[in-house]
């Protein structure tokens, strides 16, 4: 007598759940760009969405709590000149974003707790090197202020933000990148292009460690790393039927898996979670979400189950686990974009009838605070990403986030405090701050050095206050120029009439009074007394 053995897993049950209408977020005008994006990045804070905009590129963020039917005239981000590609959101900063486009420049922003109230056009610093758009921007792992761009000009650049300054540059790729992915401590990089070929860098010195054919149809392909070194594919074969593969990475050319799904033309996004070895299959214009375990044993990557919605997606985002609900045992949550102004919420559930915290659910995830310095991984350091328990809930560790600028170039700074402490709202400081410092912890608020545009400001208001101060002074000359001269004529009128008679001593105490006149108040009365001593004068001259 024979039996089939299931297999084991604590994941063969998850349930997909989409909120209420008035529980996600309507009248929203996504982008109508034909580029292979997710148009949707998500954190704890904020949720960003590509959208159409006049006259340039922008994209709109929203705090978690703003749900509903979304204004129209709702402000934006709006600071390119090109349509909005891709954009990032900082995994260390919920505060900050990375955004690509069509005008070649990459712009990080930093948005305020709470939101916008205004359309934003000032981002903290440009990224310029690109000669064509930028479709593809990626922060890494564990480093402090390290970004990845690449663009269609076929280059890849990774930048240290706090700097401005471009830290490896690689031009070996010879055709449009479709995809990049840091692998879990940031030391390798592996790449998918338009020649069908897949490749592993060394990010640091650019150098090309191994290469091979990724997938053979022409569509965009896209590759992940998982966390315990193996590389996730999805694309397309001959016969543009879209599959998936599972590769070692040293030995890209003999994939380990290599599956066929269906027929459709959509390029599919492999959405990983490190923290369950889940891969979620989430393919443009789709109404269907595919997820998958990734497993040791055969067949390595386990097919678990398939979330069914009406409508087509147009992109979508995933929340990082610090912003799941642990106490109704959510281990995942989309924000799905439909053609029609919705972006939906699905929460992932595994049903479990204990309400107490499921440490077999959510081992220990990715934290806030950067492992190392920029500076200490270019120069050869390796660090894991710092990881938390989520067992009492997520509290922000930031103590306030600081957007600091010096002279040279702009610096993303973020002042820590220890774990535990409530979220702080954001504050503006300056000056020649090294990246080295910016994710030690101070005992005091940051000093209050200005910035290069505070100083400009206060220039100009000294300026006009000086204008000011000398206008007042020639007016205080003129005025006191009339009254001497009135007190200098009367004197000499008083004169004049004890020689000469009432007639001409009534001649000159009218002149007195028309000089009186247009002088100041004070002056007027002492011209009036003077004026009415020189007629008293005049009429004892006639008796």
């Amino acid at each position: 007598m024979s039996f089939r053995v299931v297999r084991s897993s604590k994941f063969r049950h998850v349930y997909g759940q989409s909120l209420k209408r008035e529980q996600c977020y309507d009248n929203i005008r996504v982008s109508k760009s034909s580029w292979d994006s997710t148009f949707c990045a998500v954190n704890p804070k904020f949720l960003a969405i590509i959208v159409e905009s006049a006259g340039g590129g922008a994209f709109i963020v929203l705090p978690h709590n703003k749900v509903g039917r979304i204004a129209a005239d709702h402000p934006l981000v709006g600071g390119h000149k090109g349509p909005v590609l891709d954009i990032a959101w900082c995994p260390h900063n919920d505060n900050v974003i990375a955004s690509g486009s069509e005008d070649c420049v990459v712009k990080v922003w930093q948005i305020p707790d709470g939101g916008l109230s205004r359309t934003l056009t000032e981002p903290v610093v440009d990224l310029v090197l690109h000669q064509r758009r930028v479709g593809l921007v990626l922060w890494h792992p564990s480093a402090l202020n390290v970004l990845l761009t690449a663009g269609s000009d076929n280059q890849v650049v990774i930048w240290n933000v706090g700097t401005g300054e471009i830290l490896v540059h690689i031009d070996s790729h010879p055709d449009i990148v479709y995809s990049a992915c840091f692998n879990w401590d940031g030391s390798k990089l592996v790449t998918t292009c338009k020649d069908k070929k897949i490749r592993i860098y060394d990010p640091r010195s650019g150098e090309l460690e191994s290469e091979a054919m990724c997938h053979e149809g022409s569509k965009a392909t896209r590759a992940i790393f998982l966390r315990h070194g193996l590389i996730f594919t999805t694309g397309f074969n001959r016969s543009s039927e879209r599959q998936y593969s599972l590769r070692a990475p040293d030995a890209l050319n003999e994939p380990i898996v290599m599956v066929e799904l269906d027929t459709s033309n959509g390029v599919m996004f492999p959405l990983y979670d490190a923290d369950t070895n889940l891969i979620y299959l989430c393919g443009k214009g789709d109404s269907v979400i595919r997820y998958f375990e990734v497993t040791p044993e055969p067949p390595f990557v386990h097919y678990i189950n398939t979330f069914q919605t009406p409508d087509p997606q147009r992109g979508i985002g995933l929340m990082p686990k610090r912003g799941c609900d642990v106490t109704t045992c959510e281990i995942a949550k989309f924000y799905r974009l439909n053609n029609n102004g919705l972006c939906q919420v699905i929460s992932m559930t595994v049903p479990r009838k204990s309400d107490l915290f499921q440490e077999d659910l959510y081992p220990d995830t990715l934290a806030e605070d950067a492992a190392i310095t920029a500076e200490e991984w270019i120069a050869g350091k390796d660090a894991e990403p710092l990881t938390f328990s989520l067992k009492g809930g997520y509290v922000s560790s930031s103590g306030g986030n600081t957007l600091s600028v010096s002279k040279k170039a702009n610096i993303l700074n973020k002042t820590s405090a220890s774990r535990g402490g409530g979220g702080g709202g954001s504050s503006y400081a300056g000056g020649n701050h090294s990246s080295a410092n910016n994710n030690e912890s101070s005992d005091g608020p940051p000093p209050a050095i200005f910035t290069e545009k505070d100083h400009r400001n206060i220039l100009d208001e000294i300026r006009k206050l000086k204008a000011i101060i000398v206008k007042q002074e020639n007016r205080i000359r003129a005025l006191e120029a009339k009254v001497s001269a009135a007190a200098t004529g009367d004197e000499t009128d008083a004169r004049n009439s004890n020689k000469n008679g009432s007639g001409q001593s009534s001649a000159a105490a009218s002149a007195a009074a028309a000089a009186a006149e247009s002088s100041s108040h004070a002056s007027e009365s002492a011209n009036d007394h003077a004026a009415s001593t020189s007629a008293t004068n005049a009429d004892n001259d006639e008796d």
